[in-house]
């Protein structure tokens, strides 16, 4: 059976054989941001630390990226059980702001939001080391790849690196310029971000 990537999946491009779309159709689950739904029991946990995360999005990046971290966070916090349960909520803000920051490239100083990591951990009065280490937490915990378009903010996945790379038969193919069968089962297991074209984009 052929496997995906994306978040807390493989390590490599999406897989697809023409011949399973001869096959009925399965269901393929890919974790990925789902939203702002957190139990019952977390909320107060979830609301200390998105109140932690959009202040310094606000002061410093965008809404996409405050809304990207309140996605991780809830995340988080679906987790069972869930890793906020201990250690500083703090330093978990600090780690979720850095893990985002990491997967658009912000540490990348020709992006236009650049920012150090150093800088980062410094507004949360961390150390860089254990910004760092906490984000390494997170990734873990959810089993998030180092280039998850899952996690890139809406305006950049069209350039994001691997969004669109899928194989098929064992080729390694752009997801652009495949037939639209395969755009659509590829989409359908979550391998790439939208089927091209279909929401009027190119």
């Amino acid at each position: 059976m052929a496997s995906g990537k994306g978040f807390g999946g493989s390590r490599g491009p999406g897989r697809l054989r023409k011949s399973e779309f001869r096959e009925p159709r399965r269901e393929y689950r890919v974790a990925k941001p789902t939203g702002e739904s957190v139990p019952l029991q977390m909320r107060a946990t979830f609301e200390a630390i998105v109140a932690l995360t959009d202040s310094y999005c606000k002061e410093h990046l965008t809404d996409e990226y405050a809304d990207l971290c309140r996605r991780l966070a809830a995340a988080l916090c679906r987790k069972r059980p869930s890793p906020l349960l201990s250690g500083s909520l703090n330093t978990w803000a600090c780690g979720i702001v850095y893990t985002i920051c990491s997967l658009n490239f912000l540490f990348d100083k020709s992006n236009p939001l650049y920012i150090s990591a150093a800088d980062l951990a410094g507004a949360f009065g961390l150390a860089r080391n254990t910004a760092g280490s906490k984000a390494k937490a997170i990734r873990d915990a959810l089993h998030i790849d180092t280039f998850d378009w899952h996690w890139s903010v809406p305006s950049q996945v069209d350039n994001y690196p691997g969004a669109w790379l899928i194989q098929v038969d064992g080729l390694f193919l752009d997801a652009r310029g495949v037939p639209r069968e395969i755009q659509e089962e590829a989409f359908r297991r979550g391998l790439i971000p939208y089927v091209p074209g279909a929401r009027g984009r190119q």
